[in-house]
Parts: structure tokens; sequence; C-alpha cells
């Protein structure tokens, strides 16, 4: 059966209840009923709940084999609580684990190596990168992986569709009665959004901080009601690796290029008008529109209503320059970013229910006027690629991708037309990550391009002067410098499903094929 994207479902999926893509707004308007989180009531508040190890605290979650332990992403590449709680999963002689990550990378390499050995046999996760998507790509991993938008992960969570068992929480500062913050102690990380969910959810919840405070340690953004354990280790993070390769500022000319092509778009929309609203993703050229914006800003006299997501010290400059009126934050990705969450009380957090949650009564998403974001691929039809690489292994993140695009009055990408020897825009991109009813605009260094659904954003653009063109021109222009790639050769197992935010089936991930060169 094909979805509305015309990515074949397999048969078995359609058996398991699985249903395929019907579009971005078929599910508006319907109803569903929340699951219920199990509570345990604690006596007179006498309870003990500082443990003195981990080891410590799996045994007082009682831990068993094939339960699902859940982890948050919010010190990208300076994480050390995934690493540290599966040592001790494998020390402990656990089998058959399930995890259930807001996204999960380069800082947990002992997760391929549990996936290989069977330690870990489940996954959901958002991202997922080097050797735990090399692992999945190919076929190590027991069950199919499942990838999820940050706001389709908490849509799973209150259907029940992911139930956790015990969330570990890598916090900041916390008091002895797990009121955690992620700001206080000595490895800062902002926003801890991401856990929000997972504690309120869960069964148990660990809290692990380097940094113990006394009671009460508030303003949280973890309350201690739903806290079950809380250990002191000696460090949980590095907050100096939260700005990942993909979160820094880029001093690339071709993406200040892009960059300042987008903010030319943005400007001959309707939508850019004094208070509007704005999102960029991770990546070169899409966190570089906030370098161009300020001369636009200036020159109208107009300013930035609110920005929404992952937040750098760009967007934090430009608040304080007065052109940006206040920021909702859901992750942080440097240290500027840090900082200021919470000591300007135009900078404040919200939980990604609010921030992208398709399945409640109106997320902040929903308002936005313009997301700016980046793409491994782009095809013809404007389905775009964030997860797999030009060889078909899982090395990207869906994030928020796919909800900011559906929801924003205008989605534009931003990407340079190849990388290296590989095509950017393409005839069918490898893995369907966002569909091309969500994608408006395409800009590359060699020209822009507009989804033909859009022909009001097209009569702008035209009023105003600015050159596009059919995105097959693109196509054909990325062929012609790169030469058009083979097919990537791939097994018949299924390793993952790319679920839709709404919970559908956008696309699945084969096991790749290994490579070999033919002797002929």
């Amino acid at each position: 059966m094909k979805n509305s994207v015309g990515r074949e479902i397999p048969r078995e999926l359609i058996e398991q209840g699985w249903q395929p893509y019907q579009g971005k707004d078929a599910y508006n308007g319907t109803e569903f009923q929340k699951v219920g989180p199990k509570i345990k009531v604690a006596d007179q508040g006498s309870e003990e709940k500082v443990l003195n190890s981990i080891e410590e605290a799996i045994r007082a979650c009682g831990l068993k084999d094939g339960m699902t332990l859940s982890f948050h992403h919010h010190f990208r590449d300076g994480d050390y609580i995934v690493e540290t709680v599966m040592r001790e999963i494998v020390r402990l002689g656990f089998r058959d684990m399930k995890l259930a990550c807001s996204s999960i990378g380069s800082a947990a390499p002992i997760v391929a190596d549990c996936i290989e050995t069977g330690v870990v046999t489940g996954l959901t996760t958002s991202g997922i990168r080097d050797r735990i998507g090399e692992a999945v790509s190919h076929g190590k991993l027991k069950d199919i992986a499942i990838l999820r938008t940050h706001g389709g992960r908490i849509r799973a969570i209150e259907q029940g569709k992911i139930h956790i068992d015990v969330a570990f929480v890598g916090a900041p500062s916390c008091d002895a009665y797990g009121n955690a913050s992620g700001k206080g102690g000595k490895s800062n990380c902002g926003s801890l959004s991401y856990a929000e969910i997972d504690v309120m959810y869960a069964d148990q919840v660990v809290v692990i901080t380097d940094t113990l405070v006394p009671f009460p340690n508030k303003p949280s953004h973890i309350e201690g009601i739903y806290v079950d354990y809380v250990v002191e280790v000696n460090e949980i993070g590095n907050p100096k690796k939260i700005a990942s390769a993909a979160a820094r500022m880029t001093t690339n000319p071709k993406d200040l290029m892009i960059a300042e092509d987008c903010v030319r778009v943005m400007r001959a929309l309707p939508y850019f008008v004094d208070g509007f609203s704005f999102q960029t993703g991770v990546g070169g050229p899409s966190i570089a529109t906030t370098i161009f914006l300020r001369e636009h800003l200036k020159e109208l006299g107009i300013k930035i209503g609110w920005i929404v997501g992952g937040v750098s010290t760009h967007m934090v400059n430009l608040m304080k320059e007065g052109l940006v009126g206040c920021i909702a934050d859901v992750q942080d990705f440097d240290l500027g970013a840090i900082e200021s969450l919470g000591t300007d009380p135009r900078h404040f957090d919200i939980s990604v229910s609010e921030y992208a949650n398709p399945f409640n009564k109106g997320a902040f998403i929903n308002k936005l006027d313009f997301v700016i974001l980046s793409a491994l691929e782009i095809d013809t039809d404007f389905n775009v690629n964030v997860l797999t690489g030009s060889d078909g292994v899982l090395r990207g993140a869906a994030g928020g991708h796919p909800d900011t695009a559906a929801c924003a009055k205008c989605c534009i990408i931003v990407t340079p037309l190849v990388r290296g020897r590989i095509p950017t825009v393409c005839d069918r991109v490898v893995t369907v990550t966002t569909a091309g009813d969500s994608i408006d605009v395409l800009v590359t260094d060699h020209g822009i391009a507009v989804n033909p659904l859009r022909q009001d954003l097209i009569k702008h653009l035209n009023a105003a002067g600015i050159e596009h063109v059919d995105i097959h021109t693109l196509r054909d222009k990325a062929y012609s410098i790169v030469g058009q790639p083979d097919d990537i050769q791939f097994e018949d197992r299924v390793v993952a499903i790319v679920e839709a935010r709404d919970g559908t089936v956008m696309d699945v991930v084969r096991q790749v094929k290994p490579f070999s060169i033919s002797e002929d």
C-alpha cells in the first residue's frame, strides 16, 4: 500500500496496525484519550530520595530484562548520562532493553555495542547518528527502530505507544527531593524541555546530577513530585560540546550567500511584518539567517515578535538589541543561550508539548510565520530527507523538522545544490522525513524554487523581482555538476519506521546491502 507521498508501506506493517501517511492535515479536529501515568504515594514527605550510586538506583527501581529506559539529549555531543547508565546496565547483566530517547548520537557509542550484543533490542528516537546509525542500518538491532519527530514523541507517550519504565534525567542542579533545573550547577545545559514528558509519564524517574543543592531548588524545570530517586555523580556532561558542528554558526561563504538569499525571500512575502514569528533549524545556512535578518529588521523599523525552538547566542543578541520580543526556548545550542535562559524574563522555556505536539489544543508552532530548515536531500516533489545519508545509512534526525514545516505559514529549505560529489536536489530522496506538502520554498547557492502548490508565494516573489526557477531546473543543474548517482542497494528487511508526526508511516528504512565492487 502506498501513502500520500508515494512510498510503499510493507504489508506486514499494515497487518500490525500501522496506517499510511495521508497528508499533514489528515487528523485535524479528531479526538483521542491520553493514558494515565503510574503514581507512587510518598508518606508524609519522609521518604529518602538520594541514593549513593546509579547501580543502587537501578536496583531500587526493580529494573528487569525487557524494560524501557528513556534519556534526553539536552547535552547533545557533551552528554555523559547515557554512557554512564548503560555501562551499569551492561555490568549488571541486563538484556533485551528498549531505549526511548529524544535523540541519540556520538556521545553514546556504548549503545552501538549494546545493540550488537543484544543488551539493547529496541529503539525509538528522533535522531540517530554515528555508530548507532551504522548498527541499525546494517540490521544489528533485533526490533524495528521507530524514528519520531519531537512533537510526535510527545503524542506517542500520551497515547501509550511509548511506555517508559524508568526515565534517567541528567540535571545540572537538583535538590534532595528531586526538584531539578538545567541551570544552577557546573554543567549547565539550559532548558530541560525534552525530559518533562518523560518524568510525567514514566513509572519511575531517576535524576542524575553533579550539583546537589539545598531544598527547594526553585524555579525548577523538573518538579520533585515526579521524581523517585536522585543520584549525585562527578560529571553529567560537558556544556562546551553542546554546540555540535551542525549547531555552530557557519563561516562558509556559500552558506552565508544562501542565508542572505533566504532573508530576501522572507522580506518579499506578506508575513514579513512587525511582530512576525520565526524559527530556524540546525544547520549552517539556517542558523546564519539570523545574521542577515538584523539589517532588514532595522531598515524596515520592525521586530520579530517571538522566536521558538532551539536557541543560539545570535538569537539572544537580536533580543538584546530590541529586535525580538521574546524567546520560547525548547533547547539551547550554545553557552550564550544557556546563560540567557531564565536570566532575562523575555527568554523562557516551554514544554515540547507546548512547542510541537500535534495532538493537543494548539502548539506554539501552529502560530509560526517562518521556519528555516536544512536538508540532506530534497526531491522534485519537495519531499525532504534529513535522516539517511547518500549511502542509505542513518545519520541524522527528524527533530522538529516535520512538525514546524507542517505548521508554519512559510517553510523555507536552505541547502547547497551539491555536497561534495552528491546532488542535494534529486529525483527521489532516499528517505522521506518531511513531506513535500509541508515545504514551500527551496533556496540554494544556484537558485530558488517555489513549490507549485504555493502560487500565492510565486506572485509575491515575482512582484519583488526575485528570480526563481522550476525545481527540475535545479535538479538538472545538480546532475550536470556531479552526475546522477546510482540507486542505493537495500535488503528487503525493514530496520526503521519513519513515523509522521500524527503516528502514521511516512517511510521505512531498509537494511543496506554490503558494498561490493564488480569484477566486470
